[in-house]
């Protein structure tokens, strides 16, 4: 069997803060690393929100088009754009490596003043070994393949494979020293995905020789320990606990003879393999890495869905299978956005989402995530296919958060070192027209825009999503960033009323001969008339991204 390393369920964060002052702070070449307590990507030592995109699967597989499509990135004003990266073309041959497309990816985004999270298309693309090289899978008895419950092998590579696993690891080690000797000076490299969107298919588990004697095989302690100690809640601690705790036995006795322990055992496999492939990357050249989910749909059972990934509720599993993977991720393409957030950000998991289908309303979603969550980044899917890239909502939306990005970062790191919430962010609709936030004593109403009676999409049947997000600067004033929502306020002490100070419309610029310093708010127009309802509200106009400041007073 694989060893691997154990992790423990709350890793104590250190947090070292460096933060915004009035003179430049001096730049660090430090590698990039995610400091989980302040829920923030370090790029140099400073805060880099990642504004990014993904390639489609086959758009860095050729020369010619992955030239031709910078420009159309840099119109979406991207600032990071995240590539694949294939096994069978990085390794046509075996210990024969090619690095030409990655070296061509790095070169453009320089040009292009871009960072790149590579996507490791390594033993496993959307379950599938599609992009393994063909020396891999013309070779089965080296390199042997999962199987379903009848025996039939699947284009799958097996997890319980050694020749496998380290197949895998000899040329993702390859990919990292690369990248560490042609970008650790310059750092345009700044994350990497494991895999991706590992799963099984078309049953629960590989039914392989190999995987039917494993499953007899006691639960390893590793996890044991770790569930002993983990003081979160998913359905593999659920099911551990109604079995009463046990500290020894098979998968069928510490958790039950189901569907649902076979996926346990499962993930268990395929989450110490892929953790293994990020261990030896990181040996080499510690990026942060993460890790992307096929998310499940309600009703489906584990192997009518890519069963064994990085999904919530396995992630004690995914956990305890070691601690090189630095971020569990979802993968969007399904309308529940906020009940998947939820369950993926937690003290020990910051967001980020590597992949979203790309469509307007990415841009509300954006805002939403990065307020709401702390959001790392967001990237939505096969970003080279607009074309027309400039009318984008989400070019607009980018611009616009890339000139608050130094104030978010503040209100990050000040909410951590201060304890307490200085930053948040809606998503609102036809269906959740409303919602209420606390700041300390300050109660803020969101609306969608459409929900004032003279708004003209007012009475349209369909209302599209609108989202903001939110900071306090001070007691008395906040900034709101977004499109298409309505707040109004009040004294949740009941104490005073509050009233409007001043509306300002601006936008945060920066200084371009000192680019750590924070940026500088530059006001526009008063917002004390009508755009404010004669002092009534806040107004984020829908189609546009703005920014407003806001002060009250009290009477």
């Amino acid at each position: 069997m694989l060893m691997f390393r154990n992790k423990i369920c709350y890793p104590i964060a250190l947090l070292v803060y460096w933060f915004f002052t009035s003179s430049a702070v001096a730049q660090e070449n430090k590698i990039p690393v995610i400091d989980k307590a302040s829920k923030q990507l370090l790029v140099n030592n400073q805060p880099y929100l990642i504004l990014g995109g993904e390639l489609a699967n086959s758009s860095a597989a050729g020369s010619q088009y992955l030239n031709d499509i910078w420009p159309r990135l840099s119109a979406l004003n991207l600032n990071t754009v995240l590539v694949p990266v294939y096994w069978e073309q990085l390794e046509p041959s075996e210990n024969s490596f090619d690095f030409a497309l990655v070296d061509l990816a790095i070169k453009n985004a320089r040009a292009t003043n871009m960072k790149l999270v590579f996507l490791w298309f390594g033993s496993w693309k959307n379950s599938m070994s599609s992009y393994t090289p063909a020396w891999v899978k013309k070779d089965v008895a080296r390199f042997p393949l999962a199987e379903n419950k009848k025996g039939e092998r699947q284009a799958i590579l097996s997890p319980f494979s050694t020749n496998n696993l380290q197949a895998d690891i000899r040329a993702y080690s390859a990919l990292l020293s690369h990248i560490k000797t042609i970008d650790s000076q310059n750092r345009t490299v700044i994350m990497i995905q494991v895999e991706n969107e590992v799963g099984m298919l078309p049953d629960a588990r590989d039914y392989s020789a190999a995987a039917n004697a494993a499953y007899k095989e006691s639960v390893p302690k590793e996890l044991i320990n770790y569930l002993q100690n983990c003081k979160e809640t998913d359905a593999v601690v659920t099911a551990w606990q109604s079995k009463g705790k046990l500290t020894s036995g098979s998968w069928s006795q510490v958790f039950g003879e189901s569907i649902a322990t076979e996926e346990f055992f499962i993930a268990w496999y395929l989450a110490n393999y892929t953790n293994a492939v990020a261990a030896a990357g990181k040996a080499i050249y510690p990026l942060p890495t993460y890790v992307n989910a096929a998310l499940n749909k309600n009703g489906l059972l584990p192997g009518q869905y890519p069963s064994g990934g990085p999904l919530p509720h396995l992630t004690s599993i995914w956990k305890a299978a070691g601690n090189a993977i630095d971020i569990l991720s979802p993968d969007f393409y399904n309308p529940d956005f906020t009940h998947w957030n939820d369950l993926y950000y937690r003290a020990d998991n910051p967001l980020f989402i590597p992949e979203i289908r790309y469509e307007p309303s990415n841009a509300m979603k954006a805002y939403y995530a990065i307020g709401h969550y702390n959001a790392l980044g967001f990237s939505p899917f096969s970003i080279d296919s607009d074309s027309v890239p400039e009318k984008s909502p989400l070019a607009k939306a980018y611009a616009h958060l890339q000139s608050l990005t130094p104030v978010i970062a503040k209100a990050k790191a000040e909410q951590f070192t201060r304890n307490e919430k200085l930053i948040d962010g809606v998503l609102l609709d036809k269906e959740h027209p409303s919602t209420t936030l606390t700041f300390g004593t300050t109660e803020i109403t969101l609306k969608h825009e459409y929900t004032l009676s003279w708004s003209p999409g007012a009475k349209e049947e369909h209302w599209p999503e609108v989202g903001a997000l939110i900071i306090k600067l001070s007691e008395t004033e906040y900034l709101f960033a977004g499109s298409g929502v309505v707040a109004t306020f009040k004294d949740s002490t009941q104490k005073n009323t509050l009233g409007i100070e001043s509306i300002w419309e601006g936008n945060y610029v920066a200084d371009v001969k000192k680019p750590n310093t924070m940026s500088q708010w530059v006001p526009s127009r008063l917002l004390n008339g009508d755009e404010s309802h004669q002092g009534r509200h806040l107004n984020l106009p829908y189609s546009e991204f703005g920014a407003q400041r806001i002060k009250f007073y009290k009477y």
